[in-house]
């Protein structure tokens, strides 16, 4: 019987959350509404099963539609609607470093899963999970630097193979890649919502000091309900 990716199931469970409306807090955070999150959703599923080769030979490559292209689109579009520029410079800083670390976890944990304490599937998502969230601190940024931190360290370990010419294959965002991003992505967001909502009940509300005019406005219309702005960027 073939194993159901741990990153289907996990979508399909967030899925029905959203469906019932359990997730709408972040979604508004991340200005986003159930049908487009259940969108979004749906063409990841969709996507991963179709992967597009970019290269051949000793050193193979494809990009898979679902674990990959989709998410950047959807980070493009979080990227697009960053409540601040210094939350947009956090979220492309936390994607750099996310990446980097990955790389050299990739490098000190290269010894056979069966020997490593932790599976690897739950090590790298992890490790971006927490990281995002330090840096990239709003629920968008912290979704942002885990995701494409994931893909990126896949374009390293592409670029890898050919500075050394070493044979092998890449299936940016295929495979293993979608389960990582998939929980890395849930777990950043969900350390930004727990952690931001603990800070902003000591602090009595959310920070509004250098906030953009708009983003205040929404803050304070009980209508808004914190849509399109955010106690995120905190």
């Amino acid at each position: 019987m073939p194993r159901v990716p741990i990153g289907m199931i996990v979508l399909v469970v967030l899925s029905v959350l959203i469906y019932f409306g359990l997730a709408q807090r972040v979604l508004d955070r991340m200005r986003l509404t159930d049908k487009g999150a259940l969108a979004v959703i749906a063409a990841i599923i969709v996507g991963s099963f179709i992967d597009i080769p970019l290269t051949s030979g000793e050193i193979a490559s494809s990009i898979n539609v679902g674990g990959a292209i989709v998410p950047v689109g959807f980070s493009v579009y979080l990227l697009a609607t960053a409540g601040t520029s210094k939350e947009l410079g956090r979220s492309l800083l936390g994607t750099v470093v996310t990446g980097g670390l990955l790389v050299a976890a990739m490098t000190l944990l290269s010894e056979e899963p069966e020997n490593m304490l932790i599976d690897p599937l739950w090590v790298f998502p992890i490790i971006a999970g927490l990281v995002a969230y330090l840096l990239g601190r709003s629920r968008r940024g912290a979704f942002i630097s885990a995701t494409l931190g994931i893909l990126l360290a896949d374009i390293a370990f592409l670029v890898w193979l050919y500075a050394t010419g070493y044979p092998g294959r890449v299936d940016i965002g295929g495979a293993g890649a979608l389960d990582s991003l998939v929980i890395a992505g849930i777990i950043a967001v969900l350390l930004a919502e727990f952690i931001g909502e603990f800070r902003e009940r000591l602090q009595g509300g959310p920070v509004t000091e250098g906030r953009p005019k708009e983003l205040l406005q929404n803050l304070r219309n009980p209508s808004h309900e914190d849509k399109g702005g955010n106690a995120d960027e905190k």
